[in-house]
């Protein structure tokens, strides 16, 4: 099949006399710029849908480069590459020029004081498990003398909940 004529170039190439109309079967297949005839132009393949560099030297397109990377925060990265674009983040440049990540599922911290470090993705508990007495801050397993008069002593994994407390008689902050 030949490239396509536009109608007013073969009308101007038979004014030219550059054809005749019984040389052409089809006006309509006939290829022609403003150079003359271009070429005879079968089925053109179809480019690769990765193809990122096409030249156009005859009547089909050609591909000359196949992106064979991923670009992800304006970063380049090879196919099957995996790599962690921030301390949450794990990610991988798959075959079809996609990223994929997953992003870090941090566990609940045992504490009511949990820092979030540079480059760690989930917050710590920096003192251990904790709770509550009131507003004072005591850590988990132990009995803690809040005061003269009362002893706490954080749930058992519920470090949410507010401290046990009992309160023991006193008298002028003598346990009786």
């Amino acid at each position: 099949r030949m490239c396509p004529l536009l109608p007013a170039t073969f009308a101007l190439l038979l004014a030219l006399r550059a054809v005749t109309p019984a040389a052409v079967s089809n006006p309509e297949d006939y290829a022609a710029d403003e150079d003359g005839p271009v070429c005879d132009q079968p089925e053109c393949p179809k480019l690769h849908p990765k193809c990122t560099k096409v030249e156009h030297n005859g009547c089909c397109p050609e591909c000359k480069e196949v992106k064979n990377f991923c670009e992800y925060r304006g970063k380049t990265y090879k196919i099957l590459e995996e790599f962690k674009p921030s301390p949450c983040e794990w990610c991988r440049c798959e075959p079809n020029n996609e990223v994929h990540c997953v992003v870090s599922d941090c566990a609940v911290p045992e504490c009511v004081n949990p820092v979030y470090e540079p480059e760690q993705c989930c917050p710590i508990c920096k003192n251990g498990p904790n709770c509550f007495a009131g507003t004072t801050i005591i850590p988990a397993g132990i009995d803690v003398k809040v005061d003269d008069c009362t002893i706490c002593r954080c749930h058992n994994g519920d470090w949410w909940k507010p401290a046990q407390c009992v309160r023991r008689e006193c008298l002028n902050g003598q346990t009786l």
